[in-house]
């Protein structure tokens, strides 16, 4: 069995920066020349509901999520990194101050797990998956008890 080569340490350390960077650039402060900077043109998404591929569709969801949050707050739980993907495992939260999922504004404040997948080529993502909770967001957000 062959053994295939890995990218060097080094080269997964600036894949993660580049995962820290989205979220902490684009996910939490919204900056939009950060999605220039960080994002592939070819860029496809993998969830966060139905979004065109490219820089634009992330943009306008990144628009829409940034008009319904306030106070928004990552915390970097896990990150690992293997060939040209980072996983991370975060702790969401946020004030809900906006039309966000379809609910007018409650001003819960609401705190959830998230696990991103990034695929990262050249130092931008160039596919992105997302996981989450949507239920207990839900349940949040309409002021009924936290599951178990």
């Amino acid at each position: 069995m062959a053994i295939s080569a890995r990218p060097p340490v080094n080269e997964l350390e600036r894949n993660k920066d580049v995962a820290r960077a989205v979220i902490e650039r684009i996910f939490m402060h919204q900056e939009d020349g950060a999605i220039d900077e960080l994002i592939a043109t070819t860029f496809v998404p993998h969830t966060f509901g139905p979004m065109p591929p490219g820089r634009e569709g992330l943009r306008a969801g990144m628009r829409r999520a940034g008009s319904g949050l306030s106070q928004v707050r990552f915390v970097i739980d896990d990150m690992i990194a293997e060939g040209d993907r980072v996983a991370v495992r975060l702790t969401t939260s946020a004030r809900h101050t906006g039309t966000f999922m379809g609910l007018e504004p409650t001003g819960t404040r609401y705190s959830i797990d998230e696990i991103h997948v990034f695929r990262i080529r050249d130092g931008q993502v160039i596919e992105h998956w997302h996981e989450f909770d949507k239920m207990a967001l839900m349940q949040q957000l309409q002021g009924e008890a936290k599951p178990g």
